[in-house]
């Protein structure tokens, strides 16, 4: 059976410059089935759901509801359910989490703090804390929005939580069905494609030594998506696995093209240009797409270290 993902994964589309971009994310535990817009078409109220993404819009926040791995039967609501918070900029990593029995608590949150990368307020609003678990695992298996994620994402899933990976959960959109399985590994925030199990354990093994791995490495969703590939280049071109040691301080121009400055903790700088290109022959971008396209990527190049003076 030809799906999105087996077309892309035939053509070697590239997935460097691919993952969602958030500053933060915040992520609710809802159970049950869920619908191609999973925060107004869950067991979650619509309404509640409407309004956490009308709060989240333009703060850099990205809302997700999350679940266990299994059967999602509607066995109805839990009477307490994790959620989370995890801001990715490099210099202000933070994974934290809470347990609450109302989530229109959220709605009490400042998302634009948020969005910056201050937890103070979700911690008092909740009575939240550092996260101290494994880091999280989230797999997008929402069946609903590209059957990709359920034939592919459950499956890994399921094998991750059946091998004893503690932080594995289902989300609801991580985008890139074409690269499915996907998926985001927090505190950091780096998205992966095409993802097995195996793989995922060294992702893993790699955050709890503040690593990054590259290989299948979609980006970081705390840059928008030239700075992705352009970071992901400059770690491959200098040999810097480091998680936060490196940031994207600036991109300058516009599609097609751009210039992207990345900075090192130790104060030395990379250019990086990066341009946009055509992933070919045009196709449908996931399954449940009817008009062929062809897929934007993200090209890089050059990679070329400058004077620390350069701002």
């Amino acid at each position: 059976m030809s799906t999105c993902a087996t077309v892309s994964r035939a053509l070697d589309e590239p997935v460097s410059g691919t993952a969602a971009t958030a500053t933060t994310w915040l992520l609710l535990e809802q159970p049950g089935p869920w619908g191609a817009k999973a925060l107004v078409s869950s067991h979650l109220d619509p309404a509640l759901g409407r309004a956490l993404e009308a709060a989240a819009e333009g703060t850099g926040v990205r809302v997700a509801l999350i679940r266990r791995p299994g059967r999602h039967a509607d066995l109805g609501t839990p009477a307490v359910r994790r959620v989370y918070a995890a801001h990715t900029v490099p210099g202000n990593v933070w994974l934290h989490g809470a347990a609450l029995t109302d989530p229109r608590r959220l709605l009490d949150l400042d998302f634009t703090a948020l969005g910056r990368g201050d937890h103070t307020g979700f911690d008092a609003a909740l009575d939240a804390g550092p996260h101290t678990g494994d880091p999280l695992a989230l797999v997008c298996t929402n069946g609903k929005r590209d059957r990709c994620c359920a034939l592919l994402g459950r499956p890994l899933a399921a094998e991750l939580a059946a091998s004893g990976v503690a932080g594995v959960w289902e989300v609801t959109h991580l985008g890139g069905h074409r690269f499915s399985p996907t998926v985001l590994v927090l505190p950091y925030g780096y998205a992966y494609g095409r993802a097995q199990a195996h793989a995922v354990k060294e992702v893993l093994h790699g955050v709890q030594e503040g690593r990054v791995v590259v290989e299948g490495c979609r980006g970081a969703s705390a840059w928008e998506r030239p700075g992705q590939a352009a970071e992901l280049a400059v770690r491959s071109a200098a040999g810097e696995y480091a998680a936060e040691a490196l940031t994207v301080v600036r991109t300058d121009g516009a599609a097609p093209r751009w210039e992207v400055l990345v900075a090192h903790v130790d104060g030395r700088r990379w250019r990086v240009v990066v341009a946009q290109g055509e992933s070919r022959p045009p196709r449908p971008e996931s399954c449940g797409a009817s008009v062929l396209a062809a897929p934007a990527r993200m090209d890089v190049v050059a990679v070329e270290e400058v004077a620390a003076a350069v701002r």
